[in-house]
């Protein structure tokens, strides 16, 4: 495997206040590098014989139908490799690993979960049976809303954590100390969330920091792998994403509302991230769901 720094750190657009996401797309490629985010994510593909699964030190061509949950922070990535289906249909489900917390995991209901999440970490491969039984139920999660959408996959990770014949994927699973958010960078990350439409300074953020730039700049790349600016870009990029899917709005209103002042280095900056240029990216979308 590639040394780990190499990896790209995902910023989803998943809020404090948004339960699930699901993202539903049929493609004809996966082009996404491998990745990590502290997300939990269950990723089910269908008409992808021949994709090439990454989880942790994990590697195989996976078959037609396949339903994989990653755990936090454990890098995974598709590749196209000998795939030649131009209609694969990928469904992927985001959800922050703080949301089911530890006094609910551990009532006695919720147990097959908390174990499931526990399992996880390894990346977990459910078989071709339990696949093809909940598949219906996947694909028509978009199609829900409300209260109904957050009970039926509360109801589908059940019957998944009480499946049989189960696969653990990867050998090691990640240092999670690495990836604990410390006071300071959730002062960071907070500022950011709340101001990204807005010009952010590294001064006024290293301020808020209560560190020079200097010292700021040397913490975000640490605690990030990324520079300031590119960290900022990320996170403006992903609402960017979430407001092409949802919102009618034009590509220029999207890039204004998300602290773009020139559409010429939001679409050059989009691209670098997403590798599709904005409007690539809304028409390859079928549905993007969110919990308020």
């Amino acid at each position: 495997m590639k040394n780990e720094k190499n990896f790209f750190r995902e910023i989803p657009p998943l809020t404090s206040t948004d339960s699930f996401l699901v993202f539903d797309r049929v493609k004809d490629n996966f082009d996404f590098p491998i990745h990590f985010h502290p997300e939990y994510e269950l990723n089910f593909i269908q008409n992808g014989k021949g994709v090439k699964r990454i989880v942790g030190d994990h590697i195989e061509e996976i078959e037609e139908i396949e339903l994989v949950l990653v755990g936090p922070n454990l890098y995974h990535a598709w590749e196209t490799h000998l795939c030649t289906e131009k209609k694969i249909h990928e469904i992927t489900i985001q959800f922050d690993d703080k949301l089911f917390d530890e006094n609910l995991l551990s009532r006695r209901i919720m147990r097959p979960i908390k174990e499931m999440f526990n399992r996880s970490s390894h990346g977990i491969l459910f078989s071709k049976k339990t696949s093809q039984e909940v598949a219906k139920r996947i694909c028509n999660l978009s199609r829900l809303d409300g209260m109904d959408y957050f009970l039926e996959i509360l109801s589908i990770l059940h019957d998944l954590a009480t499946s049989r014949n189960q696969r653990i994927l990867s050998s090691f699973t990640v240092d999670y100390e690495k990836f604990e958010v410390d006071d300071r960078m959730k002062i960071v990350y907070d500022y950011i969330q709340n101001n990204f439409s807005e010009k952010i300074s590294l001064e006024e953020v290293s301020k808020v920091a209560l560190m020079s730039p200097v010292s700021f700049n040397r913490f975000i790349k640490k605690r990030t792998n990324k520079t300031f600016v590119n960290y900022v870009n990320d996170v403006r990029i992903g609402y960017s994403a979430r407001y092409l899917v949802e919102k009618d709005l034009s590509i220029s209103e999207v890039a204004f509302r998300c602290g773009f002042n020139n559409i010429a280095n939001f679409n050059r900056i989009f691209k670098s991230i997403k590798g599709v240029t904005p409007s690539k990216y809304r028409e390859e979308f079928n549905g993007l769901k969110r919990i308020l």
